[in-house]
This record gives structure tokens, sequence and C-alpha cells, in this order.
């Protein structure tokens, strides 16, 4: 897929024909409980709901509670069996994120069995590339829809060849060249383990678990955070999210992409986002929607980097006792959201 065809195929062609099908992934994946643990520490998603059994007990979940944006892990793993289906000819590490929207139907927990459903949604070319959009529902063992998500991407069909080459020597490096690649001397770039963090630290006791809606007013904002980024993070959420795309981790395709450096993940920045605004409400389960358009990178060098999250109360509905969050971040003082909104309930 790293090169251009000359078969005669046609992948434009072909995912023009593939809009509005669906397709199943043939197997289910089963949530464990050490999974749950490992996504928390990647996305620093700190709540002891995701961590201890008692705690999730207290909060009403039949066991460990995955964190919202925990569905990116199996989901990787259905987009790579659909995607030679649906869209034939383009590789899935070379897909760039531009929006994603969760709606929540209900919460994921450790030994759920989810299956997936994918629709190509949109197709077309703009800007030099092609923007495709995807429709994902996750299932779990009782059927049940437990999540839909839209995610919109940007890609191609092919890339230049030195392009791909790199891409190639960023994933096996050790095999690229059986002449110099074992042998090559290379001076080791640092990356830092990122530290287990500690969750006693972030959460409220279970009676407390939901901001009460009677004691919020429109305007309302949320403590401000800031969070640091370093490229170990980029690293392990790269293993721990099964995110195939090299330029989280590799400079030198990062360069050949026309970029300043290695970019946080798209995904790794929303995730971080969701924690934001659910340890302020108390309950990561207690999330209805998310929606985040990523329209700046967040260039992360080996001093690391930082993030600048934000909030304000956006809308209020006494109906359903819920709230619009309207959540802000920055990097090197840019936007790195253009839109971004979470729906959470409330007591």
């Amino acid at each position: 897929m790293f090169s251009n065809r000359t078969d005669g195929f046609d992948p434009v062609a072909h995912a023009h024909s593939m809009v509005g099908r669906t397709y199943r992934a043939s197997d289910h994946y089963e949530v464990g409980r050490e999974k749950i643990r490992e996504f928390a520490q990647a996305v620093r998603n700190h709540h002891l709901a995701h961590w201890r059994d008692d705690i999730a007990a207290a909060y009403g979940y039949p066991g460990l509670l995955a964190p919202p944006t925990f569905a990116s892990v199996p989901g990787h793993l259905a987009y790579s069996e659909i995607f030679p289906t649906i869209l034939r000819g383009y590789d899935l590490s070379q897909m760039i994120q531009t929006d994603q929207m969760i709606e929540y139907h209900t919460t994921i927990h450790e030994g759920d069995r989810l299956t997936f459903e994918v629709c190509l949604e949109s197709f077309r070319r703009a800007f030099g590339g092609d923007l495709i959009g995807l429709r994902q529902v996750v299932f779990n063992h009782r059927d049940e829809p437990v999540m839909t998500s839209r995610t919109a991407i940007a890609g191609r069909s092919s890339v230049e060849p030195d392009l791909a080459q790199t891409a190639v020597e960023s994933l096996m490096p050790a095999f690229s060249d059986p002449e110099v690649g074992p042998r090559r001397k290379r001076r080791p770039r640092r990356v830092d383990v990122p530290a287990i963090p500690r969750p006693e630290d972030h959460w409220r006791d279970a009676g407390e678990n939901v901001v009460a809606f009677g004691s919020l007013i429109v305007g309302d904002q949320l403590p401000p955070r800031t969070v640091r980024l370093s490229v170990g993070d980029l690293v392990n959420y790269a293993g721990v999210s099964g995110d195939p795309n090299p330029i989280h981790w590799s400079e030198k395709l990062a360069h050949l992409m026309s970029l300043e450096t290695v970019v946080a993940q798209g995904m790794l920045t929303i995730g971080l986002a969701a924690d934001y605004v659910s340890s302020w409400l108390g309950d990561p389960g207690a999330m209805r929607a998310l929606n985040v358009r990523l329209t700046s990178p967040v260039y992360v060098t080996e001093a690391g980097a930082e993030i600048e999250f934000t909030g304000r109360i956006k809308e209020l509905d006494p109906v359903r006792s819920s709230a619009i969050v309207a959540i802000g971040a920055k990097h090197r003082g840019r936007n790195i959201f253009g839109r971004a909104t979470a729906a959470v309930a409330l007591r």
C-alpha cells in the first residue's frame, strides 16, 4: 500500500462505490481489566473507577469502568480488518484524523465483548487529498449499542517513494536493510516512560460523584488544567492504542510530512480532554457525547509539550438535568481544537 498502483485498480473510484455500505467486524473484542488500567494510564484518566473494583461498584458499575475514549483501541483493530474492503489501496498508518464525534449509549466495563459495524458515510477529494467520513457503531455481548462514533480522516491512496521507505524504516528499522540495518550505529533518542498516575488525587467520594445541576449557571468556568506530554507518552499511547501512524514517533517521517517534529495523536489529546471534563464532573460514566474538531498539531520535542485546558458551561437543560461544556485547549498559544464540546449528565 505504500507505492502507487500499477495494476489498473482505481482506489478512488472503489471508495466512491463503497459509500453507504456497512460492514460488521468478523470477531469480537473482549475488554480486559488490565487493558482498562493500561489505557487509563496512557490517557491520564485518573478516576479510581478505572482502577479499583470497590470504587467502580460504589459508582454503580458492574466492573472496572473503561475510560470514555477506550473504544479507540478495538476500533483500530476493526478498521484494520475492514479498510482493505471499503478503502482498498489506502493505508491506515498514513491517515490524519480531523474530527471525532462520539455519542455514548451506555458504558463499557471489564468483561464486555464488543463488536463493530463500520459504514463509509462520505468520500470526497479536496485540497490535494481525500476526505473520508466513517461511522462506527459499537455493540456489547448483549447486542446493545454502546456508542456511535463518527470519524473524519484525511489521506491519500498513495505516497511518495521516499516517504514510503521512511515509513517502512520507522516501523521495521532492523529489517529495512539487511546489510546495514542491524549494525548501523545511531545516537539513541531519549524516551521517558510515563509514570503511573496517582488516581487517589483526582476523585470524589461516591456520594459526590456528579456535579449538581442546581449549582451551575451558564458561563461558569471549569478549573483550568495544564497537561505536559513527553515523547514517551506518545510512544506509550501508540503501543497501547495500536495507532500505527509513525509521525507520532519518527522525526524523519514527520519532517517529510512537513511537520516540525513528532506530533501527539489526535485521540490522545481527545482522551486528555475527556478526562479534564470527567474529573470536574466526578464520574466518567456520566458523559453523554464528545465532539472535537482537531485544527492544530501538538508538537512534542525532546523538552516535551504543554496543553492548557479550559472549560465553560455553554448550555443547561433543566428537563434532562444535563449540560454542554465547551472545551478549550491551547498549545504554544494556538487552539488545537476548532470546536470541542462535551454533553454531560448532572445530579
